[in-house]
């Protein structure tokens, strides 16, 4: 089999990979086209001799020269119809701010699209349709996100304003932020309250504003996965519930966010066992979503709390 329209295609996407970053590993771009150091090391000797200016240094990686562009790039229609779902994303789960920016950088990306290739993105980018149950974002916070980049890209500090989930006050805070990350249907970031004196996670929709600040990063962050993987010692109880099969398959992802450790299945029924830090508030409020299915098997504490609530519900509708 001829290997030379493989090998060609993967060094112009190399030049392309090299253009689009500051450094790039010889590792990184093995693991990406899955070949050998070797033949990234051949392909990359194959561009200098084509006279690309490449610069590389030992341990760090390979760089081009400041000041080497390429000419315009001409795109597949696979990656025309990825551009697709981008777009669509971008307009619902972003803020107003950076969706703006980015539907910019589309008119500019759509400019250099084959006719053929327009056509063909007009006919069906009508036809994809994002659907978001709340709003991610505050409407006095349009920014949100473009703040944040901003912030971590400048290592500035930012200024929020930020009322909990159960509390109404809103609080000034001066944060360094470490990363932002989706999860759960919402948007959050993590990062160095001032305040608490430690690290916090926040909700966007929560923000009530924010503003980058001239004042430097003070501490050197780990990445965004050091902090998020750490396992906190948080006490937790232990929770059994019976539940029916025909709801139990419903509750595949909601369960993980409530300590789920297992399940088996007892006279028809599924039982599920949890390890829950908030069986006060947060898992009996869960609970009731599908308790007309279920049965609490323990703790005796959960089911008294559940039936507070419900009285609790009860009287606002009398």
């Amino acid at each position: 089999m001829d290997e030379t329209p493989k090998r060609f295609d993967r060094i112009v996407a190399i030049l392309i990979q090299l253009q689009s970053k500051k450094i790039v590993k010889a590792q990184e771009l093995a693991d990406r086209f899955d070949c050998s150091l070797r033949t990234i090391y051949r392909d990359i000797r194959t561009l200098e001799a084509s006279g690309v200016p490449i610069y590389s240094e030992a341990g760090v990686g390979y760089a081009l020269m400041e000041g080497y562009r390429l000419p315009p790039v001409m795109f597949t229609r696979e990656e025309v119809s990825s551009f697709i779902a981008a777009e669509k994303l971008m307009q619902k789960f972003t803020d107003p701010s950076l969706g703006n920016h980015y539907a910019s950088a589309m008119y500019k990306l759509k400019s250099v699209l084959r006719s053929n290739d327009k056509d063909w993105l007009s006919n069906i980018e009508s036809r994809v349709v994002m659907q978001t149950a709340e709003p991610m974002f505050n409407d006095n916070s349009p920014n949100t996100l473009a703040v944040l980049f901003e912030s971590i890209a400048e290592k500035k500090q930012i200024l929020l304003s930020y009322k909990t989930f159960d509390k109404e006050e809103v609080t000034q805070r001066n944060i360094e932020p470490v990363g932002v990350f989706h999860d759960h249907n919402n948007w959050y970031f993590l990062g160095y309250c001032h305040l608490r004196k430690d690290y916090r996670q926040f909700r966007t929709d929560r923000i009530q504003a924010i503003k980058k600040t001239d004042c430097d990063f003070t501490i050197e962050h780990d990445s965004l996965e050091t902090y998020l993987n750490k396992t906190e010692t948080i006490p937790t109880t232990k929770v059994r519930i019976l539940i029916e099969k025909k709801i139990a398959r419903y509750l595949v992802t909601e369960k993980k966010y409530h300590g789920f450790v297992s399940e088996k299945e007892v006279d028809g029924k599924i039982e599920m066992t949890f390890m829950s830090s908030s069986v006060d508030n947060g898992f009996p409020r869960w609970f009731l979503m599908f308790g007309d299915y279920a049965t609490i098997l323990e703790p005796e504490s959960l089911k008294t709390r559940t039936l507070e609530l419900l009285e609790v519900n009860r009287k606002r509708l009398l």
